[in-house]
């Protein structure tokens, strides 16, 4: 008892116990002591069900999913738990006991409060183990850690989510125009393409595949290629097809021989470590080139920005080309393959053919004058 805290190292029909009583009073401890002793003799003898911590239930999950490439997401959402349901009884997980850790999420007392889709993936990998504690987990008797899983209410999505906002042509001039070069090259590249921001990110000269019946070339992303981290891969875990149409095809020929691995390095010219790669476009320079952006619409249309266009996001220039696309006539099925979605082929296996007819497809929206197929997108009036 070093420390003043009596503390518990007992074996019990077999079984060690090892656990701080959390007292230094020696009357306190015996009776914790006594209490332990009687709840694991009624589990032995009377095959009275242990009940669970959220806290053993989370670690159970964590060692599970541990070689999942979204590891470092769930244990940043337990970690947020903790604090709130750590030391609860797994039977009594529900609402009302998640309701502080909503209120903290939402109403913080310092920073800015997260959006609901935030809360619902923290609220969402809780009802997954929940679900595991009652469908897969067993303690020694074979029953399951959870009888009944309690219905978790997710909160309304709609309500506070930003919506996609793609670009009109004009915008994308007044945007690009104030992005510094090796952002706007990407950019341009993003928006003819419809890749992902760390497909283009972490795009490499080895997956480029030449079609000589075509005079032309692709890039093949591997499924495994890494996202943010080394360890996630294409968002569907499918090998990722990118159609370069004109302007994409000019971007990839400006960029060719700048660096040995990475088709968009920013730095050393000759560098091959990462020191080169451009880890995330959404970065201050990125922020601060909107702010100008929108400015600059206002000193040249006498009204302010909307409000999508003056907080553009990286991702918005996937949705821009993707409505593009649409407005041109192009088939749901081109565009699934032209951005990269699911849609149970194997992108790997196409013939020339029909890299022409995706090659046409994404050339619809390669202009950028009065040819361009019009868009018209709806926005309410901002009061």
């Amino acid at each position: 008892m070093p420390s003043g805290i009596w503390k518990i190292d007992k074996k019990y029909r077999g079984e060690r116990i090892q656990e701080s009583t959390g007292t230094c009073d020696r009357q306190e401890a015996e009776q914790y002591l006594i209490h332990l002793l009687e709840k694991l003799r009624q589990e032995k003898v009377y095959g009275v069900k242990k009940v669970r911590t959220w806290r053993e239930a989370a670690t159970r999950f964590l060692l599970e999913v541990k070689d999942q490439a979204s590891i470092h997401i769930s244990a940043t959402y337990m970690a947020q738990l903790d604090p709130f349901i750590g030391d609860m009884p797994i039977t009594h997980i529900d609402d009302d006991s998640l309701a502080p850790y909503i209120h903290s999420k939402l109403h913080p007392a310092e920073g800015k409060p997260v959006t609901n889709r935030t809360v619902n993936i923290a609220l969402q990998r809780a009802i997954r183990v929940l679900n595991l504690c009652a469908r897969k987990w067993r303690d020694d008797e074979r029953r399951p850690w959870l009888d009944v899983v309690p219905m978790i209410s997710l909160l309304d999505e709609k309500t506070n989510c930003r919506k996609p906002y793609p670009l009109s042509w004009e915008e994308q001039s007044i945007l690009f125009a104030e992005l510094p070069a090796h952002l706007q090259t990407m950019a341009m590249f993003k928006v003819n393409t419809g890749c992902r921001e760390q497909e283009v990110c972490k795009l490499q000269w080895d997956w480029e595949i030449a079609v000589p019946e075509l005079d032309t070339t692709v890039f093949l992303i591997p499924a495994g290629f890494g996202g943010r981290s080394a360890r996630s891969g294409v968002k569907n875990r499918d090998e990722r097809l990118v159609i370069l149409n004109t302007v994409a095809k000019s971007v990839i020929e400006k960029q060719r021989g700048q660096h040995k691995l990475y088709v968009f390095p920013f730095g050393k010219p000759d560098g091959e470590g990462d020191e080169t790669m451009v880890h995330r476009m959404n970065d201050s320079a990125w922020k601060k080139a909107r702010v100008r952006a929108a400015k600059k619409w206002q000193e040249k249309y006498l009204r302010p920005a909307h409000d999508g266009f003056a907080r553009i996001r990286i991702h918005d220039l996937k949705h821009t080309f993707g409505r593009r696309l649409r407005a041109a006539g192009v088939t749901e099925e081109d565009r699934k393959a032209l951005l990269g979605h699911k849609n149970g082929s194997i992108t790997s296996h196409y013939s020339a053919a029909e890299l022409d007819q995706l090659i046409e497809a994404a050339n619809k929206v390669s202009v950028t004058d009065s040819r361009a197929p019009a868009l018209t997108i709806l926005k309410r009036r901002q009061g």
